[in-house]
């Protein structure tokens, strides 16, 4: 997967971080669209969005299908604060600050490059990290979704978290 997602980089702001990742996808956006703009294609690799109004000023809820350190599970309720179909889905949610994938045309090739966006207001350096990491591990899942390998939550770990945590902290890390 390191071919397809680029290192995560954090620019940080007067009061907001933002997190950038740029993912080279082999297909196509009729394809990439549905995960990052659908409830079934969300719920495929990142949280059940219920409700999910495809439109600007939609509401939006994700809940996480993933759990923290101590067991629970996020819940962040919002807005759609950007929709252009086949080209960006924004969700705008409590805890996790605007949300957004911006979808283009890889070049000659039939596959698709995903720019995705978060800025959040983040405490601190840990804080920073860990979005970092967990914003990495979800679109590793995006990766192995498109390829037709849905998440097993049930089986979900926080190691890997932890993995890439530690590469984005060490030094020269990741992070940029």
């Amino acid at each position: 997967m390191a071919d397809v997602i680029g290192p995560g980089t954090c620019e940080h702001r007067e009061h907001t971080d933002v997190l950038r990742f740029t993912l080279n996808l082999a297909h196509p956006l009729h394809e990439v669209w549905p995960a990052v703009a659908t409830p079934s294609g969300l719920r495929g690799w990142l949280a059940d969005a219920e409700p999910l109004e495809p439109r600007l000023g939609g509401a939006v809820t994700l809940r996480w299908l993933s759990t923290d350190e101590s067991g629970a599970r996020t819940v962040a309720e919002g807005t759609v604060t950007a929709w252009d179909v086949e080209h960006v889905a924004e969700y705008t949610v409590a805890v996790h600050g605007r949300i957004r994938f911006h979808l283009a045309p890889a070049g000659s090739t039939s596959g698709t490059v995903l720019r995705f966006t978060n800025e959040v207001a983040v405490p601190g350096d840990a804080e920073r990290l860990s979005r970092l990491a967990g914003w990495h591990q979800h679109l590793e899942y995006l990766v192995e979704f498109l390829d037709g390998r849905r998440q097993d939550w049930s089986a979900w770990t926080l190691d890997r978290y932890r993995e890439l945590y530690a590469a984005y902290e060490a030094p020269g890390g990741r992070q940029s």
